[in-house]
């Protein structure tokens, strides 16, 4: 009999370490039942996925995938996070954002778990003159206020400050960010006319008397927004930041004194382990600048998940993305979340929204535990090297811009948009082809689903870079949809003609019918094709009943009235067939040429 060791952990102990090979060999195994033949290091690289900015995610990582030392929390580079503590005495600040003057709502929030508040002001928000109301009933020594107010950043920063003094906040209580963002504003509005002059003011007043208070943020968003990568994002916040520092000192302040006058907002999207890495190479590029310029010192960062991936249609999925979004913003260290709400992208939230929004947070923080440990994606051999991978490319992005001369003129001369628009592009006709899905938009759509309504949000600025969305194109397919429906009181209908037995059609029938649904067309699958107020058909079964029958049903088809016949599967050829849906098509382009000839205008 043999005797185990008490240790409890040796079950395998006399099973033979499998080898990397082995496991190869298992991978062509898999590769060659599919039609693959590719053998070795050809094998792994098959199972792999592109990223953007060049980078690719094996299948398998293991100890041989080195990265720097990512060092100690709270040490440079500060990969592993900004203080030694992280989040763990209670969590990251939940942040959370208001564009209208609604002191209950404000309130509302404060009282159930956010802790500090991003106020977008001015023009294009909260006019100043009513930020007295909206933060009536608020302790602004207990409940920091992140402002955000464009071109009216110093008359909100100077009512803020006058709020301070007047409630008798003392100056060392006051916490917080006055949201000064010259090149941000430039980028979103096009306007590079914003002097610096008064920024460095409120940041050489803040150094002086209020050390709780930081003057400037360095906000990502609109790179993101304009469809930027993650190490285009990542470039063009260390390149904002470099001129911030160059500014404020050149105004009189130390290096010191000007690297903590500063905050970084970054994106956080539901690629979880992109977000990751983003949060920390981030955290690495920035100690890397600070090291330079002679003041080494963390990033302060501020995430929040991303408007890009918010859709209209079906918008409760919203919450499964942002939580996905929250989560890897805390693995990553971010030291303040702002969940925006589901509804986000269709006006301002109501309350409910807003609650859950907030209590996303709460689950991550106080029931998931997610911020008792420091680092919870540390030594993750997949996360270490994607951090590694992900610092250089927006390192090199960021040299390019400097190469540009800076930031400013990156934006001014065009090349920075028509970098970002190249990304977006790309990413445009992986969304297109449905390579990059959007549940409940290209995947899974619901065409009997009420929309949801909300009052008009502020309109946000623009004029400068564009914002995008990810289901922008599907949802100018569904608008077209929705008119014809309010026009004729039926939608658009496609007839799936499925041959053969359940087993033959089931498959591709699902298929079909996702897809044209995807585009606001309503598929029809019982009775005949006479009664079904369709013009187009689309043949669904199996490669060997298509065959058989392809030719013969859609000539019968095209007798009845039938106009256009496509066929679910790889393009053949099959008489009368007039064009194919498959895996992979560009499904933009088949829907909307199927509503051109259908008169959907």
């Amino acid at each position: 009999m043999t005797v185990l060791p008490d240790d409890g952990l040796s079950l395998a102990a006399e099973f033979p370490d499998a080898t990397h090979e082995q496991w190869q060999r298992l991978v062509e195994g898999v590769l060659r039942k599919s039609g693959k033949e590719v053998s070795g290091a050809a094998a792994e690289d098959a199972l792999s996925t592109t990223l953007e900015d060049g980078l690719r995610a094996r299948p398998l990582y293991t100890a041989d995938d080195s990265a720097p030392d990512p060092g100690l929390p709270g040490f440079a580079p500060f990969v592993r996070g900004g203080r030694p503590e992280g989040n763990t005495l209670g969590g990251w600040d939940v942040r959370q954002q208001h564009t209208a003057a609604d002191g209950a709502a404000v309130l509302g929030d404060l009282e159930n778990g956010v802790t500090s508040l991003w106020l977008v002001a001015g023009a294009d928000g909260i006019p100043v003159s009513s930020l007295d109301r909206v933060l009536d009933g608020v302790y602004l020594d207990l409940a920091p206020v992140v402002l955000d107010a464009g071109r009216d950043v110093e008359p909100a920063a100077r009512e803020l400050l006058r709020l301070y003094q007047e409630r008798g906040v003392a100056k060392e209580a006051a916490r917080g960010n006055l949201g000064a963002d010259p090149l941000g504003h430039e980028a979103r509005t096009g306007d590079g006319g914003l002097d610096f002059a008064p920024v460095a003011a409120l940041a050489g007043l803040c150094a002086e008397e209020y050390p709780g208070l930081r003057a400037l943020t360095v906000d990502a968003l609109p790179y993101h927004e304009a469809g930027g990568s993650a190490a285009q994002e990542l470039g063009s916040s260390l390149a904002t930041g470099v001129a911030y520092l160059r500014e404020l000192t050149e105004a009189g302040l130390s290096v010191q004194q000007a690297v903590a006058q500063l905050e970084f907002r970054y994106s956080a999207t539901a690629d979880q382990f992109l977000t990751i890495a983003k949060l920390r190479a981030a955290r690495r590029l920035w100690a890397r600048v600070t090291e330079v310029c002679g003041a080494p010192g963390g990033q302060v960062q501020h995430a929040v998940t991303s408007p890009v991936m918010m859709s209209r249609r079906d918008p409760w999925v919203n919450m499964l993305r942002t939580t996905v979004a929250t989560l890897a913003a805390g693995v990553g260290g971010a030291d303040a979340v702002t969940v925006l709400p589901f509804d986000h992208a269709l006006g301002l939230p109501d309350a409910f929204a807003r609650r859950i929004a907030r209590n996303t947070s709460t689950i991550l923080v106080e029931e998931s535990h997610l911020s008792r440990v420091i680092d919870p994606a540390g030594g993750s051999w997949y996360v270490e090297r994607l951090t590694d991978e992900l610092a250089h490319a927006g390192w090199e992005f960021f040299q390019w811009i400097e190469r540009e001369g800076g930031q400013a003129a990156a934006l001014r001369s065009g090349r920075l948009g028509q970098d970002l628009a190249r990304t977006w592009e790309a990413r445009s006709a992986k969304l297109a082809k449905r390579r990059e899905p959007v549940t409940g938009v290209s995947e899974f759509p619901n065409l009997a689903e009420r929309l949801v309504e909300r009052a008009p949000a502020p309109v946000p600025p623009s004029g400068g870079l564009p914002r995008v969305r990810r289901d922008e194109a599907f949802e100018a397919l569904r608008a077209r949809s929705d008119a014809h429906l309010a026009a004729t009181g039926s939608r658009p209908r496609i007839f799936l003609a499925a041959l053969g037995p359940a087993a033959a059609h089931t498959a591709r029938l699902t298929f079909a019918s996702n897809l044209f649904q995807a585009g606001g067309i309503e598929p029809v699958t019982e009775g005949a094709f006479e009664d079904s107020g369709a013009t187009e058909v689309c043949l669904c079964s199996s490669d060997t009943l298509y065959e058989e029958r392809a030719a013969e049903v859609a000539e019968e088809l095209k007798a009845t009235g039938a106009g256009h016949v496509f066929l679910a599967g790889r393009p053949g050829q099959y008489p009368h067939v007039d064009a194919y849906v498959f895996a992979g098509c560009d499904a933009v382009a088949v829907l909307s040429a199927t509503l051109d000839r259908m008169g959907v205008s």
